[in-house]
């Protein structure tokens, strides 16, 4: 097939794109920008546009299909042309529903945990030689690519993002997907610029819910009140799998699971971790993997990246990054960290960065989000606000919402990396959260300096 990408440069898009290349099809792209790591691995691949910007004449009905990315505006110069010329236009989602159609398909949902989750599933599949078509949100660790499409696998697993698909389509990319089997990880507000209202969004997990396909597996977390409420209400015909915390315990500084008369060592660590583990278990169980299997597998799964990922340590210092940005995954990533090492103060540093969290109205949500931290830092750039669109946001707005005894605030990334790096690090370990990345911050560098300090 020859398949143009409008849009080509997202995080999702770009690896679609390359998974159809390695698939075989004749693939082409187009973006206003692109960025790394999507634009080096576009180059290798032999797939970056040879000229950034819209161009329609790109567009002819030689094509056999357009992949919309939500980055494209529906007057995008090349869409307009595809829609003249008839073409047919698929959004992500579509393409890949359309690929797997016809496979056992796998959705993992839920406001937080869902790239883990997904990650667990393929960490253990591939471990127990069960070939499977995927997509995750994440570069995950023996993988080279974030989807892979083929024509032998039986199943395909999806993360299912709860956000909109196109410009064109307006519904969260979840819908689209109609699984056979899928997972609610928990439900917890977030993207308030397209669900304005709490019940709002979680209708969007109630129609989930509804179109998983008759006959079908909901494995959900029980621990969660909102999402327990909404599963004993739907009348979906489907088997219930609920799962809660597994049973732990942490012997210098290592978290083991305990089974029966077994103890299973972990490179993961949080009790949010844990639920996401017993979930991809439970998953997996569906999909007809031993318990042996899953254990064995999962004792070498490493994380997801940016999610609670080390970047460096020594005696004295550890220092995670990680994509916490919501309310909920702020508390969770804080007190995972902080029952894991509580002989050490705790030092949590979190960015503003995506609509939600910038917002004046959602900005109260994070009441307490961070209470769990010895020092607690917010960061936010007032440039950011102005490219959303948003009001302008002070200091003591931020301070107020957070409702933290002695959180910092600040709007100059410079000033925060230097007041980082002249702080006492002996006995204190470091998290950096954020769905950006502090402006540019190199990590590597950074953790070096923090741990020569």
């Amino acid at each position: 097939m020859r398949i143009h990408f409008i849009a080509i440069g997202g995080a999702a898009m770009h690896n679609l794109a390359i998974a159809l290349h390695k698939k075989g099809d004749i693939v082409t792209g187009s973006d206003d920008e692109i960025f790394n790591p999507s634009r080096a691995r576009l180059a290798f691949y032999g797939l970056l546009p040879e000229s950034i910007g819209w161009n329609q004449n790109r567009i002819n009905r030689d094509l056999d299909a357009i992949i919309l990315g939500m980055h494209a505006r529906a007057d995008n110069p090349e869409l307009l042309k595809a829609k003249e010329l008839g073409l047919k236009i698929y959004s992500y989602p579509e393409f890949l529903y359309e690929h797997a159609k016809n496979k056992t398909r796998i959705v993992i949902g839920g406001s937080h945990g869902k790239t883990t989750i997904t990650a667990m599933v393929l960490h253990v599949l591939k471990h127990a030689g069960i070939e499977t078509d995927y997509m995750v949100g994440a570069q995950l660790d023996g993988f080279e690519v974030m989807v892979r499409l083929s024509d032998t696998a039986k199943f395909m697993v999806f993360e299912g993002d709860e956000y909109l698909t196109s410009p064109l389509d307006l519904r969260p990319k979840f819908h689209l997907y109609r699984p056979h089997i899928a997972l609610i990880s928990g439900i917890a507000w977030d993207h308030i610029n397209v669900f304005p209202t709490f019940e709002n969004y979680v209708d969007q997990f109630r129609i989930f819910i509804s179109l998983i396909e008759k006959g079908g597996s909901l494995v959900y977390c029980e621990c969660d009140e909102v999402l327990n409420k909404l599963v004993n209400e739907s009348l979906s015909e489907v088997h219930l799998n609920p799962y809660n915390l597994p049973e732990y315990h942490i012997s210098e500084g290592k978290t083991y699971l305990n089974i029966d008369s077994m103890q299973v060592p972990l490179e993961i660590f949080g009790e949010h971790n844990l639920l996401n583990l017993n979930g991809a278990h439970h998953i997996c169980k569906e999909m007809k993997v031993s318990d042996e299997t899953f254990y064995n597998a999962i004792k070498t799964f490493k994380g997801a990246s940016n999610r609670l990922e080390l970047i460096a340590k020594d005696r004295f210092t550890t220092l995670y990054k990680d994509f916490a940005h919501s309310p909920s995954k702020l508390r969770a990533t804080i007190n995972a960290v902080k029952i894991q090492y509580p002989e050490r103060d705790l030092v949590a540093c979190m960015e503003l960065h995506t609509f939600s969290s910038l917002n004046q109205d959602f900005l109260k949500e994070y009441s307490g989000s961070m209470d769990k931290a010895d020092f607690a830092f917010v960061y936010y750039n007032p440039e950011t606000l102005k490219h959303k669109n948003l009001p302008a946001l002070s200091p003591d707005q931020v301070r107020k919402a957070f409702n933290h005894r002695n959180l910092k605030v600040y709007s100059d990334s410079e000033v925060l990396i230097s007041y980082l790096l002249n702080h006492n690090w002996k006995n204190r370990n470091l998290i950096l959260m954020s769905s950006g990345n502090f402006d540019g911050l190199d990590y590597p560098s950074f953790s070096r300096n923090i741990l020569q300090g």
